[in-house]
């Protein structure tokens, strides 16, 4: 499988959205990437529940939602109910982890597991076969636009090589500071889906910088 692009919509113009949804997509773009923060559990606060009930309507991609919130499980069937395909929560953030990923699949969604920079790979160990996406932080969550970690690179081969020890067919997702000067060592360390975000929409042609990460 070549690796999938998720645009994140928390670097598009939010006074324009309807433009932005409209470009994912016309685009070659894979999903539409959707950040969940609640001020919490990130020092920021985005988007919820009635604007993706909105965009919905309009996105025909994929909708890759990312909480970046505490109590997780009270909004796995709300988020399945505005129309979300896919729900990545923090390993950090989730007591139960292996709980709440049956519960968003017992919803209709793919489960997905985020981890932080400071977050070991092995503590996926007993989790990986309960997910369908493992999400590397290549930032420290909350804020678009922070640079790429570089030890991200580490923990994405790493990472490769649980998943293979497991038998696991989870998609590595990288999420953080991607862009067209990083996501060829990326996509080589074992990446499968980069969100790109600054890279994509602050982009002078970001349909052609789609194609450019796809390459």
């Amino acid at each position: 499988m070549s690796h999938l692009i998720a645009p994140s919509l928390l670097s598009a113009d939010f006074m324009h959205l309807d433009k932005a949804i409209d470009f994912i997509n016309t685009s070659d773009a894979d999903w539409l990437h959707y950040d969940v923060m609640d001020g919490v559990f990130v020092p920021n606060i985005s988007f919820g529940l009635p604007i993706l009930k909105s965009i919905r309507k309009a996105c025909k991609k994929p909708i890759d939602v990312h909480l970046m919130i505490v109590n997780n499980d009270a909004f796995i069937a709300p988020f399945k109910e505005v129309g979300a395909d896919h729900l990545t929560v923090h390993i950090e953030a989730c007591t139960h982890l292996h709980r709440t990923l049956q519960g968003i699949r017992e919803a209709g969604m793919k489960a997905g597991i985020a981890v932080n920079p400071h977050t070991p790979v092995q503590a996926l160990k007993e989790v990986v076969n309960e997910a369908d996406l493992i999400c590397l932080m290549s930032v420290n969550p909350g804020f678009g636009g922070q640079k790429f970690i570089p030890n991200t690179l580490n923990k994405i081969k790493e990472l490769k090589a649980l998943l293979q020890q497991q038998g696991s067919k989870a998609l590595i997702e990288v999420d953080g500071g991607v862009g067209l000067s990083n996501y060829r060592a990326i996509v080589e360390a074992g990446a499968d889906v980069l969100v790109a975000g600054n890279a994509v929409f602050a982009a002078a042609d970001p349909t052609q910088t789609i194609l450019d990460l796809k390459k």
